[in-house]
């Protein structure tokens, strides 16, 4: 991991750390212990609110794709993750104290989080593109992350959630913001959009997509159990891929116009290939999702004489996406509780992995120790 020069704190001469109340020196969390497959439960420090920082009580924390990866050791883990670490990157907290420094955030506020720890002093942080920061460390990767009772996370990073979101949805923000960035990165409103793959992040990229405007939004999957989340999320047409041709249905349901944009949430890249085969000339194509191997793909047709754009899609626009993403939820126009399919105690963090495994779970919620 390349080293990561700290950001500048402004620093108040003399200003005292403000703190809720006196607490506990430990507390509970999900560790990823050691190389290998697994995580526990451990008792672990609360951890120390240094200079621009926030301590938060966790509220609620979402369970991610990345967990999972974590918890099976994959290649990606083994090659990135350094244990012992708390994982967790998508959670929202309530601010208990506040380092030297700090003047925007008053306890007692309810923060979501930007996981994405950036230098602020490379290239891509000072031309707007700090998103893609080549320093970035990752709260729950490489730093310790929210499945605990308490957190601290740096000021810059802190989202005050809006006020009249429920807790669970303002636990997810962050994947939220993944979906939010993949839609926007090309025209929506008016438009006929596709969203292939409805895990979690598609399937609120279906109602980010209707909130913003869009014609039509299709959606497709070779899961009837997520297809079915995918009407829940108001999608106009849903195409089951393992029993119809993805390119023909469309045809049919745009009277042979095509799609004016795919959100490639799936990886897969059969659905890559599906997508840009049912896109107009000149249409979009933003991609989220991961392939888990290289595949071949005819540019020549697909992309080149179609003048077809790509976007590669990663995180969070900082912060354009989280005020976009702001503005849908308070509006009340965007409602992704229908893809939050299960909200369970932090201790059966397990359970919560094998839902996952199984494909028998839309976004999992997590409710931390002593939280109702």
């Amino acid at each position: 991991m390349t080293s990561m020069t700290p950001p500048i704190i402004p620093m108040s001469a003399g200003k005292p750390v403000t703190r809720a109340s006196a607490r506990a020196a430990t507390m509970k969390a999900i560790v990823k212990g050691a190389a290998g497959p697994g995580a526990e439960v451990r008792e672990v420090p609360v951890p120390t609110c240094g200079p621009g920082e926030l301590l938060l009580r966790v509220k609620r924390a979402g369970v991610c794709g990345t967990d999972l990866h974590i918890v099976e050791w994959d290649r990606w883990s083994q090659g990135r993750l350094k244990p012992p670490v708390t994982l967790g990157h998508e959670f929202v907290g309530e601010v208990i104290e506040r380092g030297a420094g700090v003047t925007q955030f008053e306890l007692g506020d309810r923060v979501s989080c930007e996981s994405h720890i950036v230098c602020q002093h490379c290239v891509a942080c000072r031309t707007g593109n700090a998103h893609v920061c080549p320093n970035t460390r990752i709260l729950g990767v490489d730093v310790n992350g929210g499945f605990a009772e308490m957190v601290a996370v740096p000021a810059v990073n802190a989202w005050k959630a809006p006020a009249n979101v429920p807790i669970e949805v303002a636990a997810v923000m962050e994947p939220l913001g993944n979906a939010v960035h993949t839609a926007f990165a090309g025209p929506l409103s008016g438009c006929n959009i596709a969203v292939t793959g409805c895990g979690p992040i598609g399937l609120f990229a279906i109602g980010v997509a209707r909130a913003a405007g869009a014609a039509r939004v299709f959606a497709s999957d070779v899961s009837p159990y997520r297809l079915d989340l995918a009407r829940r999320m108001n999608a106009d047409a849903v195409i089951d891929v393992s029993k119809e041709r993805f390119d023909e249905r469309v045809h049919d349901l745009t009277d042979g116009q095509g799609l004016d944009g795919v959100l490639e949430m799936s990886g897969n890249p059969q659905a890559v290939r599906d997508g840009l085969a049912a896109l107009r000339n000149g249409g979009r194509m933003s991609l989220l999702g991961l392939p888990k191997e290289s595949y071949e793909l005819d540019w020549n047709r697909l992309v080149i004489f179609k003048g077809v754009t790509l976007h590669g899609i990663i995180g969070r626009r900082m912060y354009e996406t989280w005020y976009q993403m702001d503005h849908l939820l308070g509006s009340g126009r965007l409602d992704i509780r229908p893809a939050i399919t299960h909200v369970m105690p932090m201790q059966e963090f397990e359970d919560a992995i094998a839902l996952l495994r199984s494909g028998q779970a839309g976004k999992v919620v997590l409710v931390p120790w002593g939280e109702g």
